[in-house]
């Protein structure tokens, strides 16, 4: 009881009504529901390239700024960062135009050996005569087995004796 006639004094002298801890302070939104952030992972960024045609057109314009801010406002305005105006102007300056074009990225590509292919036919054809050595040996053998239990005499070539 006298925890009621203590809010009933708070009430009273503050004006308000009293607040609940359970409740909320702010109102709530009226038609709207919280927005969640969007859960699906963005696909990766895609590099900006740009042509050596697009390239000189820019420098030619950076060239022509000459008011203070007007180069940053063409950067803000073309979405460039300055360090693409330094890159370009060097390669311009190195006098080769294949420098403004885009280099491809990643390893560069390995010059093949031109013995490789013959190499790899080489091998194949030593394969080859491998298993058809084997099989000749084989054969041999089994004429040899067969001619013991015959009891056939094979003469055998001076050739032969040597190898």
């Amino acid at each position: 009881m006298k925890r009621d006639r203590m809010m009933e004094n708070q009430t009273s002298a503050v004006g308000a009504l009293p607040v609940n801890e359970g409740e909320r302070s702010e109102p709530e939104r009226a038609g709207r529901a919280p927005t969640a952030p969007d859960p699906e992972v963005r696909e990766k960024p895609v590099r900006k390239r740009f042509p050596v045609e697009y390239k000189l057109r820019i420098l030619r314009l950076a060239d022509a700024c000459v008011e203070p801010g007007s180069l940053g406002a063409l950067l803000r305005r073309e979405g460039l960062y300055f360090s693409n105006l330094a890159t370009w102007r060097r390669q311009r300056e190195e006098g080769t135009l294949a420098a403004l074009k885009p280099k491809k990225r990643g390893r560069k590509a390995t010059d093949p050996n031109p013995l490789a292919s013959e190499n790899i036919r080489l091998q194949r054809e030593n394969e080859r005569l491998a298993k058809r050595l084997q099989k000749a040996e084989l054969i041999i053998d089994v004429q040899k087995k067969i001619s013991q239990i015959l009891g056939i005499t094979l003469e055998t070539s001076p050739e032969r004796e040597t190898l």
